[in-house]
């Protein structure tokens, strides 16, 4: 080491010399001696990070060390250590990463990833003068040009200059080359508008003094400005002389480079000479493989003295594999994750409380949306919201949109499209359109409040664009035009929302009307035919007769599809207005159940019931009841666990706030007795709390975890043993049957990765965990110091398990994946699990499942639902009920003891309990009803249904 080294690795060094003088003693017996476990007493000499006090003082003993100078020594050197750190996060500079901007010239040092691509630039540019980059709109081109190219350019000693054309592009091309001659800008703009050899001339002008073989670079981004904001044709036209002109010309010493979206790449064959020159040299900019980028991800860090946590790595390829439009975002969260960073460590705990991909858009959408004026957000607004394939009874998706679909001819349509792809929402290539990411839709607030406003009236506009392109591609035959209660709908809904039409749809629709008139104006015409044929009233009377009978079973039909329409769209209102007006809410829900009584109103009906907690300020990852079930413990991003007296009939109370102070808490859980409760955090420690008195915690005692943060806490059925999962994939098993003085009685280390969740038998002698590593394992916990693996479940392949629990028989075994299922498993005998059923219907990972007291129900989480699934016959397991309270993705589930309830919690910073006797909840719905609903509110919900009250007044 040089004089240069810096505190941590000369305090490493000094470390590792202790160890020599001891006689070099080996991990495992430092191990043994410690009671840490080699992975945290090698790195505490490793010199990447300061180990934590206690493991550096442990360390020291065993090597026969002075504690109390090595004590003095660790504390010296975290305070080093920690100044540049404070003095680093107050602002932006020394960021690693560039976020949502596009690289510069100036970030050139941190730009990897491309280098072979930028070398396939480099040599078209030597070998043709004209070059065209072509990429998808996010593939990053720009930084490519800038960050990659120029730098590239520059090491041959060749000029470079770099324009985009904007509103008037031979101006901007003045301006670019201006510094080439003394000639003003003013003074270029007149000669390059008169004569298509102007660049050629002013370039060899320009490189009079330079040597043979020195051309100028010129770099075109953002081509497609020439056809979203030039507005003249004639000067498009000039521009593009010039530079074709420039290139080809005897003599020439201009090369060109243009950086050109996918989806305006079409534009350019409307002039012949572009296409010629085009022809010769093209680049395309595609997405990046794995290796290409762990180097965007890592190497910035590097430099900057950092490290990347090798989950947070793994976590990022998987998100942005790929996937063309999404490096922006990579580098945005990033951003925020270096922001959060653990020391010189950027890690997946705090990607995770960025939002990561997701949270990156939806402030993104959110500050692009609220940008454009009101006639382009209107627009903006339609173009969403014909992104979205709508759930049945699912999750909404993205959906891929057809250029021809939107009326493109529209006054804000091009800008409207072009900012949103430049803000990374949305991807354009040649011939579609779609959003960027579904995060977009799960987690902008403004876009799930627009698909909720009106679902059905979505649906029926989204059946009209479908309805339109057959009969369009049947050539407009008019056999495939809607007719008879179809086209009453969509005439309705058009009427009520004329601007959402395109050209198109509304020729399809009035094509549709018009069709209906004319069959109506011929029906009525063989009408007064039959009247003058038919001349017996007997027959007149049967005809009447039949035509009533229709009238009736029609009008019948559409009052109940009316009906029908009606108490979906209530359902959803009713769940999003619970929030706010819980009494409002549950007849609404109430009604509309009565008008359709189907699985959607009913599952509404439910969720309106249920308890909420709004009232926590972050997302609550993890809830838990006492045994009793009067308490329910939630576990929050806000630092805290919250205690709440939930024996009340409606608003649970605060009892208390336990802080954690520094970081997020993962999990928390009760003793047998109650008066325990241990929580994992993200600090890297366990605590355990005297919760006697429920309004006064006392804290007993606080376990490290070796540098790693907690995820998971669960204490064995006898109340003696703790267990507990962290990020570094191992679990910790502790004897605390002193709580106030724990003991560590092993460390289970089978896991390759962060082990989320672990459950004990109700016999004490299995324990099952859960980990990113796509496994479930069983382990022999009857000599706790001398833990044995019994099994490894591996049917959840490609997919990490979050979640795991033990039936109260001890027979049966759930897991929860991120492969949108959950698994049931006789573990009779531990030693060979069996499967004995695979639980489908979640439309995202699942991440919580827990079992009823009497073992007959089992409940799951995933997405933004909770799901109660019959389980007396575990071989065909049968879904009950689906709770849809939430309105972003549920965490974690938990029974009451007495099993009449469930607790949720999730992303939409609540928890919800919801009684799981649902047929007496319904029929006790109006217990907590005051005020009746009014007719103002009824019409409002209700239109042209009679006024009918469920609930009487009070």
């Amino acid at each position: 080491m040089g004089s240069g080294d810096g505190p941590l690795l000369r305090w490493a060094a000094d470390l590792r010399r202790l160890r020599e003088k001891a006689g070099s003693p080996g991990y495992r017996e430092l191990a043994r001696r410690t009671h840490y476990s080699t992975a945290a007493l090698s790195g505490a000499a490793g010199g990447r990070k300061l180990p934590s006090l206690a493991v550096a003082l442990a360390y020291v003993q065993a090597c026969d060390g002075d504690t109390a100078a090595w004590e003095r020594r660790w504390r010296e050197v975290a305070a080093e250590l920690a100044e540049p750190e404070s003095r680093s996060v107050k602002g932006e500079q020394g960021a690693p990463y560039v976020g949502l901007s596009a690289f510069e010239p100036q970030d050139a040092d941190r730009f990897f990833g491309r280098d072979q691509l930028i070398e396939q630039i480099r040599a078209r540019i030597f070998d043709s003068r004209f070059v065209a980059v072509v990429g998808a709109s996010g593939a990053g081109k720009t930084s490519l040009l800038r960050a990659g190219l120029l730098p590239a350019i520059a090491e041959h000693a060749w000029p470079v200059s770099v324009m985009t054309p904007k509103a008037h592009p031979i101006e901007e091309c003045a301006l670019a080359l201006s510094p080439l001659t003394e000639t003003t800008a003013t003074q270029l703009v007149a000669d390059l508008s008169g004569d298509a050899r102007a660049v050629h001339r002013l370039v060899r002008q320009g490189l009079a003094d330079h040597p043979a073989g020195v051309d100028l670079v010129l770099v075109v981004d953002q081509f497609e400005e020439i056809f979203t904001q030039c507005t003249d044709p004639a000067e498009r036209a000039r521009f593009l002389d010039l530079l074709v002109t420039a290139t080809t010309t005897d003599g020439s010493r201009l090369r060109v480079v243009l950086g050109v979206r996918a989806d305006f790449y079409g534009h350019c064959s409307r002039y012949p000479h572009l296409v010629e020159v085009l022809q010769q040299a093209q680049v395309l900019v595609g997405p990046m493989t794995t290796p290409e980028l762990r180097e965007v991800i890592t190497r910035p860090a590097s430099l900057a003295g950092l490290s990347v946590e090798s989950a947070l790595q793994a976590t990022l390829c998987a998100e942005a594999d790929g996937r063309i439009g999404v490096l922006p975002l990579v580098s945005h969260a990033l951003r925020e994750t270096w922001h959060r960073r653990r020391g010189n460590a950027l890690t997946l705990a705090g990607y995770l409380e960025t939002g990561g991909i997701a949270g990156a858009i939806a402030h993104t959408a959110e500050n692009t949306y609220t940008a454009l004026s009101e006639s382009r957000q209107q627009w903006a607004r339609h173009l969403f919201l014909r992104l979205v394939a709508l759930g049945e009874g699912t999750e909404d998706t993205k959906r891929r949109l057809d250029r021809g679909e939107l009326d493109l001819e529209h006054g804000d349509a091009v800008a409207v499209l072009d900012q949103l792809a430049q803000a990374r929402l949305i991807t354009l290539d040649h011939d579609g359109i779609e959003i960027v990411h579904e995060a977009l839709i799960r987690h902008w607030p403004r876009f799930t409040e627009w698909l909720t406003q009106d679902r059905e009236g979505l649906r029926t506009h989204r059946q009209l664009t479908d309805a339109t392109t057959v009969w369009e591609g049947l050539d407009r035959d008019p056999g495939a035009l809607y007719r008879g209660t179809r086209l009453a709908i969509a005439r309705d809904w058009a009427d009520s929302v004329p601007d959402r039409l395109t050209p198109r749809e509304r020729a399809f629709l009035d094509e549709g009307l018009e069709a209906e008139a004319n069959e109506r104006a011929s029906s009525q015409r063989r009408t007064r035919r039959l009247r003058q044929l038919v001349a017996l009233l007997a027959v007149l009377f049967l005809l009447a007769a039949t035509a009533t009978v229709y009238a009736v079973h029609t009008r019948t039909a559409i009052a109940e599809q009316r009906n029908a329409a009606i108490a979906r769209n209530v359902a959803v209102d009713a769940t999003e207005l619970f929030r706010t007006n819980q009494e409002l809410a549950a007849q609404l829900g109430l009604t509309a159940h009565r008008l359709a009584p189907t699985t959607e109103t009913r599952e509404s009906l439910i969720s309106t019931l249920a308890t909420t907690l709004i009232n926590q300020p972050h997302e609550v990852y993890s809830v838990d009841f006492s045994p009793d079930g009067r308490v329910l413990a939630t576990a929050s991003g806000d630092h805290t666990v919250r205690l709440w007296d939930v024996t009340g009939p409606r608003v649970p109370a605060e009892l208390a706030s336990i802080p954690n102070a520094t970081s997020t808490v993962f999990g928390v859980d009760f003793n047998p007795r109650g008066h325990l409760v241990a929580t994992a955090n993200g600090d890297n420690v366990v605590r355990l709390w005297d919760i006697t008195d429920p309004r006064e915690p006392i804290e007993l005692a606080a376990i490290p975890n070796a540098n790693n943060a907690v995820y998971g806490v669960t204490f064995s059925p006898d109340g003696r043993t703790l267990a507990t999962t962290s990020f570094a994939g191992t679990v910790r098993l502790s004897d605390v049957t002193d709580p106030r003085r724990p003991t560590e009685l092993t460390t289970l280390t089978g896991h390759t990765s962060v082990v989320y969740s672990a459950a004990f038998s109700p016999d004490g002698r299995t324990l099952t965990t859960a980990g990113e590593d796509q496994t479930a394992r069983l382990w022999n916990i009857t000599e706790p110091r001398r833990p044995v693996q019994l099994a490894s479940l591996t049917a959840h392949t490609g997919s990490a398990v979050y979640g795991v629990t033990v039936s109260p028989d001890g027979r049966m075994l759930a897991t929860a994946g991120n492969d949108n299922t959950a698994r049931l498993w006789d573990i009779t005998d531990p030693r060979e699990p069996a499967e004995l059923a695979t639980l489908t219907g979640h439309t995202s990972g699942l991440f919580g499942v827990d079992f009823s007291p009497d073992g007959r129900t089992l409940a799951t989480s995933g997405g933004t639902t909770a799901r109660l699934w019959s389980i007396t016959d575990p071989l065909h397991p049968r879904e009950q009920t689906v709770l849809t309270g939430h309105v972003t993705g549920v965490w974690s589930v938990s029974f009451r003891p007495d099993g009449r309830a469930l607790a949720t919690s999730g992303w939409d910073r609540s928890a919800r309990i919801t009684p799981t006797d649902t047929d007496e909840l319904i029929a006790h719905a109006c217990d907590q009803v005051r005020t009746r609903i009014t007719p103002a509110e009824w019409n409002q919900y209700f239109p042209g249904v009679t006024y009918n009250p469920p609930c009487p007044s009070r």
